[in-house]
């Protein structure tokens, strides 16, 4: 799996900027067969306190998913972002639990073409 790794320990005073690219393994890492592929920039920043660290995490990019209607493959569009405090133990933070939440509570319930997009060989075949 990709690393979303913040090494606590290397910190400076301020603000701190962690950027990371994702891709499907990232999904796969996490045994999710929804998602079929991805492209999604992941960017944190990070200011540490001491004994906690506030987090603020913009997410953008695109998923491959199966068309609920037709199978097909579908591109949807990812925008989330966050804002979490943690008060991590040891000298790591590692986002990866909510960069994966935060993508997959974002995506639509029901996952369908355009009208008229899907492929009309299965949607003919529904129809019958």
């Amino acid at each position: 799996m990709q690393p979303f790794m913040v090494r606590l320990i290397d910190l400076k005073p301020g603000t701190s900027r962690h950027e990371w690219h994702l891709g499907g393994e990232f999904f796969e890492a996490f045994g999710n067969s929804e998602i079929l592929g991805a492209g999604i920039e992941v960017s944190a920043k990070v200011n540490s306190h001491g004994a906690t660290v506030d987090v603020a995490c913009e997410i953008r990019g695109e998923v491959t998913v199966a068309c609920d209607r037709c199978l097909e493959d579908l591109k949807l569009p990812v925008e989330t972002s966050f804002e979490e405090s943690y008060a991590p133990e040891g000298v790591e933070l590692d986002l990866s639990q909510d960069v994966y939440d935060f993508i997959c509570t974002s995506l639509p319930l029901k996952r369908v073409h355009p009208e008229g997009e899907c492929n009309q060989e299965t949607v003919g075949y529904l129809s019958e």
